[in-house]
């Protein structure tokens, strides 16, 4: 025991940390995962009124929490499935690709536009940032999809 009365554990590093510091580390941890699997379960739920495959990022979001909170784990596999359905139907026919290139074209322009026009209610780069980047992330998603849906065509 240290003269303040904590307990050294050891790490792989083979030197000893204090167990308030793997505490503080795991807690750090475990906020960073709440923090990023939340973000990413927000963003799949708004692209699930898009046209595009935000059951990948739900999924994405429960994977991650679901490392840090076992109890959610049991929603991993029927959103799995669910996710894998949904990515294979949101490219299957041109009308659904071309309504989903529309709204990642439509989501970047406004994008640039709340980004370019200060002025506006919540303008300015942060919500112009975050328009832009939703409009990436439907574009790998629906590139992804697309892949995934023509390899399981030719497999």
């Amino acid at each position: 025991m240290t003269a303040q009365g904590r307990t050294p554990v050891p790490v792989p590093s083979g030197e000893t940390r204090e167990v308030s510091e793997v505490h503080r580390q795991t807690a750090l941890r475990r906020g960073l995962a709440l923090v990023a699997g939340v973000a990413l379960l927000l963003v799949g739920i708004a692209l699930l009124v898009l046209p595009g495959p935000g059951l990948l990022l739900v999924l994405a979001g429960l994977l991650v929490l679901s490392d840090q909170f076992p109890a959610l784990a049991r929603y991993v596999d029927p959103v799995r499935e669910r996710a894998m359905r949904a990515a294979q139907e949101s490219v299957a026919s041109p009308v659904r690709i071309t309504g989903a290139a529309l709204t990642a074209a439509a989501l970047l322009a406004a994008g640039l536009f709340w980004g370019l026009m200060p002025e506006l209610p919540l303008g300015g780069w942060p919500t112009g940032a975050g328009l832009i980047l939703s409009s990436l992330l439907l574009v790998a998603l629906l590139v992804y999809s697309y892949r995934t849906m023509r390899g399981s065509r030719s497999g």
